[in-house]
């Protein structure tokens, strides 16, 4: 092998590792975790090719910027799986804190969201 077909295989091999690591950053790596709490608007299959769980959580009694008024704040989501997503459509309308993840970019199988709920911490019903 000539010294040219070494640094070309060396410039290769380099240019594919990159790539791999950018995508596994922008797709893959998680940027974030927590919780969020609220009220379970909706949770839809929806999708062309790719079917995926959808879902709004509206968290009130944040307070605005102007005085004397709230502001809802909406958490828009995607869901890892089918249980999750089962158990919160029998349940909606209830109280839910949901642990999530946040990631840089969206999938088509992951989701219309960069934030994919993973669990249900606690469900309660509102008070009337």
């Amino acid at each position: 092998m000539t010294t040219g077909k070494k640094v070309g295989s060396i410039i290769a091999v380099l240019v594919v590792i990159l790539l791999i690591a950018i995508c596994y950053y922008r797709y893959f790596f998680v940027f974030g975790e927590g919780v969020k709490a609220g009220e379970l608007n909706y949770v839809v299959k929806k999708g062309y090719i790719f079917k995926t769980y959808e879902g709004k959580l509206i968290q009130s009694g944040v307070r605005s910027k102007q005085a004397g008024t709230l502001q809802n704040n909406e958490f828009e989501f995607s869901i890892a799986n089918k249980e999750i997503a089962d158990k919160m459509m029998a349940n909606s309308g209830k109280f839910y804190e949901l642990h999530y993840k946040e990631y840089k970019n969206t999938l088509p199988w992951r989701g219309f969201s960069v934030y994919v709920v993973d669990s249900i911490l606690i469900t309660k019903d509102l008070p009337q």
